[in-house]
Order: structure tokens, then C-alpha cells, then sequence
């Protein structure tokens, strides 16, 4: 049974503030990895104030202590099984996890292929928004860090989401 104190709500950013992706999850716990959160299917997401949009798999999402990623995992049947988008650090308070976005994604897609994702929207973004030279350096390092990861296998990306996982499917 999920109570009230198990439910946090995702909220990512973008540069500047504006709203991006935000929707419920329910705390699952957390390890050396970081904070776990899980979604079961049937979840109502919404991009920004766009009409609000269900998933109709389950997934989880860790939330690393310190790291400037965060990591969205799909079960079988997706098509994608890792997804990772380049944000600043999440900060947790008043039962809400909160990070900026920053455009560059890397994903692992189920057939095994490692992409990285929105290149051409974090370099329009830069101008833009003009990202501090601090803020790119860090996106990109971290970018080049998680496609070693997530192609290696390396930490989390190793399996360490199944037990989570199965805690929503």
C-alpha cells in the first residue's frame, strides 16, 4: 500500500525555470547508487503545460547524490532501456525532487546502441539561455561520463535497477 509520505513529485526545469517534465512517483528507497523513485504504468506525466500524457509501462528513476545526471530505466518490452538526461544536481525538499535539464540525453536503446541525444538543442540552448561556461563544461563532462557508464555497464547501469523495478511492474 503507498501512503502519502511514499509519493514525490519529479519536477525538471529547464534554463531559466520554465516548467519541463513533472509527474508523481512513489519513493521506492535508495543504495549506493543514489534515490530510487518508480512509476508504475498508467502514470500521468506532462511536459511543461502540455496536455498531460499516460505511460503505459512501468520505469524507475535514480536520482544520484552529487552527480549531474539522472537515469530513467525501462523494463523488456520498451524500446529504450536506459535513459539519462544531463541536468544539475536534484535537489530534494517538501516531498519533491527538483533539477534543470540540460538538453544533452544518453540513451541506451534495447538492441544495445549507445546515443547521444539533443546535441544541436543544448548548443542553441547555450546561446540562448546563455549557459555559463561552468554549466557546459559540466553537462559535457558529465555526457562523456555516462555514455563510458552506460556502454560499460559500469555502476548503476550494470542491473542494479531490476530490484527497483520490480517493486512497480
Amino acid at each position: 500500500m503507498t501512503t502519502e509520505a511514499d509519493q514525490v513529485r519529479v519536477v525538471y526545469r529547464k534554463y531559466g525555470g520554465s516548467l519541463h517534465w513533472n509527474h508523481p512517483a512513489r519513493l521506492l528507497g535508495d543504495d549506493e547508487f543514489g534515490v530510487w523513485v518508480g512509476c508504475p504504468a498508467g502514470t500521468r506525466g506532462r511536459r511543461g503545460e502540455e496536455p498531460p500524457v499516460v505511460w503505459e509501462l512501468p520505469f524507475v528513476i535514480l536520482f544520484p547524490r552529487q552527480a549531474w545526471w539522472t537515469a530513467t530505466f525501462n523494463p523488456d518490452d520498451h524500446k529504450t532501456a536506459v535513459y539519462c538526461d544531463i541536468t544539475t544536481v536534484p535537489e530534494w525538499r517538501d516531498g519533491e525532487v527538483t533539477m534543470v535539464d540540460l538538453d544533452l540525453d544518453v540513451l541506451r536503446l534495447r538492441d544495445g546502441r549507445i546515443h547521444l541525444d539533443d546535441e544541436d538543442e543544448f548548443a542553441e540552448h547555450q546561446v540562448l539561455y546563455g549557459y555559463p561556461a561552468d554549466i557546459v563544461s559540466e553537462a559535457e563532462r558529465t555526457a562523456a561520463w555516462l555514455m563510458d557508464a552506460v556502454r560499460s555497464g559500469d555502476g548503476p547501469f550494470g542491473g542494479a535497477h531490476h530490484r527497483w523495478l520490480s517493486l512497480v511492474s
